[in-house]
Formats: C-alpha cells, sequence, structure tokens
C-alpha cells in the first residue's frame, strides 16, 4: 500500500526540486562572484582582498547552486578548487546589489 502523503511529496519534489528552489546569495558568495567578472575566463579568486583565503563553503555552496563552475585542479595545491562563473553566476553577479558591501 502507497502511503498517499508521500507519493504526493515525491511527485511535487520532482516537479519543483529544492535545487532549484530561489535561493540569495549571501555577500559574501556575491563578492566572490563579483570578482570573477573582470577575470579572463572568469576566473574567481582562492583569496579576498586582504589576502585571506576564500572560505570552501563558500566556494561550495556556489558550485551547488549553479553559479560557480570547477574549471582545473592546482597540480602544487590538489585540495584548492579553482573555479570559474558560470553563466547563471554571471548574470548573478552583474545585477545591482544596493545593500552590497564590496
Amino acid at each position: 500500500m502507497v502511503d498517499n502523503k508521500r507519493a504526493k511529496k515525491s511527485v511535487n519534489d520532482s516537479i519543483d526540486p529544492p535545487s532549484r528552489k530561489t535561493v540569495v546569495p549571501t555577500n559574501a558568495q556575491m563578492r566572490w562572484l563579483g570578482r570573477g567578472l573582470n577575470q579572463p575566463g572568469g576566473k574567481l579568486p582562492l583569496f579576498d582582498e586582504d589576502g585571506a583565503k576564500i572560505r570552501p563553503r563558500t566556494i561550495q555552496s556556489c558550485v551547488e547552486r549553479g553559479w560557480a563552475e570547477p574549471w582545473f585542479r592546482n597540480p602544487l595545491k590538489p585540495d584548492w578548487l579553482v573555479c570559474r562563473l558560470t553563466e547563471t553566476g554571471r548574470a548573478l553577479a552583474q545585477k545591482p546589489q544596493p545593500n552590497l558591501k564590496r
């Protein structure tokens, strides 16, 4: 016997999976994505303006949401994920963000 509530939930999830819901990027994510706009190929930085390493969670969440994509592996630092903007990420980074402190 199929549980109707569970069946309905799985049907709704297949129509509107959680990954497709609108997510508002954080200021840290927007700053990171914005820095790729003027870089060749949309390369995203490994370090912020003050020289601190970008938090891996910021990078990973942007990749998971389709705003950035892994570009290549750094043979000298294999634990560093070198990424570039996707078209979605570029469009997002180009939108005016009135409350963003860059």
